[in-house]
């Protein structure tokens, strides 16, 4: 007989959805988190990083007005203040009160596993029929000669500032450095962006990495690209980073967002039998791990970092728990969104344009611009476009989508892909005007004209209207 039926380590967004969905389910769970519920995402990722770029946004808006008086007030001066209450009362009056059915294990310590179905934390210890592993990942620093010496920020301290720096080296040119790069240039640093690749997101469709470059550099960010760094200094109150070519950059601060870690050390896996690699937790189709009683949710098992895929993976695994064999879920079956919400916004849900290039699979792109649509001119957001990649009969492979909105209307597309929906179900399907989520429809009746102008099949629509008195 176990303690609990469920046990949950880490009360991320995995481990939030597992658990409350558990005990609403009537099993006995217990959670267990050593540092903040919430995880990452709430205490010192998505929710900040979204509230600070709002907090730039406004300031953006105000300074083009000449609103010079409210540019001086705290608010914009120390913003972090504000946020750190905002999360506080989320995580009081919000959060919290989902785990009235849980056995909280809070902020006492690491769990450790003693054996495959008995964990430890501090002098406790419990058995569970059923473990969920959902403990994330941790910010990637780069193995650079003085980095340690300089205390650079991550996202886990970053929003800890008391106020906005006078200047900052972001490391990175993933979502987490554009939004950064862009938030902090509006607010008045003077940023420079350091990374290897040969553009941003370079995976992606090369308008899309345009539009991002020509965006933060008109917000005076300086990119520096195909940098390979070398070393930091200190000087003063300055860092300074060494580039391999003798380039040197100065900044108060340096901010590195160079990706995940995977870390598993304080778990003890070695007594469970569990297998992972560098890369994570090693998991199945159905979230399982080589223990099929022990599951590894969200960043942990390596498998799309976002937030919201990892409370999916919580659900779907969860659900798994209840389902036969042959009839059990695979997560990797679901598209997955994403959306880095810089100034244009940028999605994408199935395959960029460069992976079906690569892959050789037969498509053809629809594009649609915003500037082609009077609303969007209206409203003076004309940067952006909406692509969609399509086979012959109109199957939707991947959608990517630039502009305001875009992390909003990439919604519709992943249900549509998920249900295997072509272009003729979006075209039919009412689309509240005049929205920029119109611009979707928009995309499915370009299809179907472009199809129209085929002679075969304009004779075959003439023949089948004269045929019908």
């Amino acid at each position: 007989m176990y303690d609990y039926d469920v046990i949950v380590i880490g009360l991320g967004p995995a481990g939030m959805a597992v658990s409350v969905m558990a005990s609403e389910m009537g099993l006995k769970v217990c959670g267990i988190e050593k540092n903040r519920i919430g995880g990452e995402c709430m205490n010192v990722g998505c929710i900040p990083s979204k509230a600070i770029l709002r907090f730039a946004k406004k300031y953006q808006i105000l300074k083009e007005f000449s609103v010079t008086d409210a540019l001086k007030t705290d608010i914009f001066k120390k913003p972090f203040a504000d946020i750190s209450q905002s999360l506080q009362f989320i995580a009081d009056k919000k959060t919290m009160g989902m785990f009235e059915k849980v056995k909280l294990i809070y902020q006492q310590g690491e769990a450790q596993f003693i054996d495959p179905h008995t964990i430890k934390v501090g002098d406790q210890q419990i058995t569970g029929k059923r473990i969920f592993i959902c403990t994330g990942t941790r910010p990637a620093l780069p193995n650079l000669s003085g980095l340690k010496e300089i205390d650079p920020l991550t996202n886990e301290n970053l929003y800890s500032l008391e106020e906005i720096p006078e200047s900052m080296i972001v490391l990175g040119s993933g979502a987490i450095a554009c939004e950064m790069a862009q938030a902090f240039a509006r607010l008045g640093t003077k940023v420079s962006m350091v990374f290897r690749g040969k553009g941003l997101l370079w995976r992606e469709d090369k308008e899309v990495g345009t539009l991002l470059e020509e965006s933060l550099i008109n917000n005076g960010v300086t990119l520096y690209k195909n940098a390979i760094m070398k070393q930091f200094t200190k000087e003063d109150n300055q860092t300074i980073l060494e580039l391999e070519d003798g380039t040197p950059i100065k900044a108060q601060k340096v901010l590195c967002a160079l990706g995940r870690q995977f870390d598993s050390s304080s778990l003890n896996l070695e007594k469970t039998g569990v297998k992972y690699t560098e890369k994570g937790i090693t998991v199945n189709n159905y979230l399982q791990t080589s223990q099929e009683h022990i599951f590894a949710c969200g960043d942990i098992n390596g498998h799309y970092q976002f937030s919201h895929a990892a409370m999916h993976q919580g659900m779907i695994a969860l659900m798994n728990c209840f389902i036969p064999a042959f009839f059990k879920m695979n997560f990797k079956k679901y598209p997955v969104p994403w959306t880095i919400f810089t100034e244009p916004q940028i999605s994408r849900v199935g395959a960029s344009l460069a992976q079906l290039e690569k892959d050789g699979i037969a498509h053809e792109v629809i594009t649609v611009r915003y500037g082609d649509y009077g609303a969007a001119i209206a409203e003076k957001i004309e940067t952006g476009f909406v692509k969609v990649a399509v086979n012959k009969w109109g199957k939707i492979l991947g959608v990517t989508i630039v502009g305001e909105g875009s992390g909003e209307m990439i919604n519709e597309w992943t249900m549509a892909i998920q249900n295997k929906h072509s272009l003729i179900k979006i075209m039919l399907q009412q689309h509240s005007f005049p929205t920029m989520g119109f611009l979707s429809k928009r995309v499915a009746e370009v299809w179907m004209m472009k199809k129209m102008k085929s002679d075969k099949l304009k004779n075959i629509c003439r023949s089948i209207f004269n045929f019908y008195k």
